[in-house]
């Protein structure tokens, strides 16, 4: 059995090889509505690793000799910009999701005005959206709301020759800092552990989605469970979890949920996964718990409440009447959708041990 927060036996000496995984993985861009080079690269570790995989609008999927044994989900698309014109660069989950919410709300100019301040001066690369050719990099010079289109247009140096429809992924490498992961983690970080999980043994199911962050990926992921699932469609969806500081992140090892903004997640998976972290004694807390606290107190200030959060799995759930059910496990990280997002490398070995215990892998 696991002992302790920390791995142990083979596995300790296998997340070096982790690492180095997610190093390489975080250097190949896989902006929101241009996925298919990073499915491309996904596509050779997972076979590598002995796994048999098929591809799908909008979907990658790996699978073992076991594939109903157990199924996960991470989505592999990362923020970038989308070349809209001469020399005109847009925020690419605007564009893919056609600049509005699943309820047909545009995107607010708070959103914009939040988004424009946390890539001044960041590097960039362009590429081919299918093969990942190099196209060149440049550097965000500035970012202003077009008042005329009601969007976020970012001007860019050294990327002048694009033409329209071109992605440009933020130029980023993982830095390893006393015991914390930084880096755009946000999603690179669990896809990476899905891949891993292959490495150690996995013989399940994992699904990679594209298009997450313009709210498009649970239609990818409902069409293969309508088409190859059966009567009973667990899922587990892994991502990260924004929280405000390091101190809150250190406060839990693996972030849980019982519900989202659209739906209820199912109670028993849930519990289960609490179970687990009590028997491997790993520190969780639920995520819908935190935001209602929060709530509580900004009730008392007379202030507005915040959105419990859209995830994959909520959107799936209410989506297909619970035909496909499930709950998520997330890393709790800060810097949220920025190049410095951070999380502890206790919760990333947290997080490992417990898809191997759900995946029902001993490697002590």
């Amino acid at each position: 059995m696991f002992e302790s927060r920390l791995i142990k036996g083979r596995i300790l000496n296998q997340f070096a090889e982790f690492i180095d995984l997610l190093k390489s993985l975080i250097r190949e861009p896989s902006v929101v509505g241009a996925e298919h080079s990073f499915f491309r690269v996904l596509q050779r570790e997972l076979e590598e690793r002995g796994a048999k995989v098929t591809w799908y609008e909008g979907l990658l999927v790996a699978q073992g000799n076991q594939p109903n044994s157990s199924m996960f989900s991470a989505h592999i698309d990362r923020h970038g910009l989308i070349c809209t014109g001469p020399n005109e660069f847009q925020y690419a989950a605007f564009v893919s999701g056609h600049r509005s919410d699943l309820l047909g709300n545009a995107v607010s100019e708070e959103l914009m005005l939040r988004i424009s301040d946390r890539f001044d001066a960041t590097p960039v690369m362009a590429y081919e959206p299918w093969s990942g050719a190099y196209r060149g990099s440049g550097v965000i010079r500035n970012t202003y709301i077009c008042e005329f289109r009601n969007n976020l247009i970012f001007e860019l140096e050294g990327l002048e020759h694009l033409v329209a429809g071109t992605p440009v992924g933020f130029r980023d490498s993982l830095k390893v800092e006393d015991q914390w992961l930084k880096g755009q983690l946000d999603n690179v970080l669990t896809a990476a552990l899905l891949v891993h999980m292959f490495s150690l043994g996995y013989q399940g199911t994992a699904f990679f989605t594209a298009q997450e962050e313009s709210g498009s990926s649970w239609r990818y992921l409902l069409e293969w469970f309508r088409r190859f699932g059966g009567s009973t469609n667990q899922l587990i969806v892994l991502d990260t979890s924004p929280y405000p500081n390091r101190d809150a992140v250190l406060k839990q090892d693996v972030v849980l949920r019982k519900k989202d903004s659209h739906a209820h997640y199912h109670e028993a998976t849930t519990q289960a996964l609490a179970q687990a972290c009590d028997e491997l004694n790993i520190r969780y807390s639920y995520k819908d718990e935190f935001v209602e606290a929060q709530n509580n107190e900004l009730q008392k200030q007379g202030l507005p409440p915040k959105s419990l959060g859209s995830t994959e799995m909520g959107r799936i759930i209410l989506a297909s009447n619970g035909f496909v059910h499930g709950t998520t496990l997330q890393i709790p990280t800060t810097g949220y959708h920025t190049m410095q997002e951070s999380t502890s490398i206790q919760s990333c070995q947290s997080f490992l041990n417990l898809l191997m215990k759900v995946a029902e892998l001993d490697l002590n």
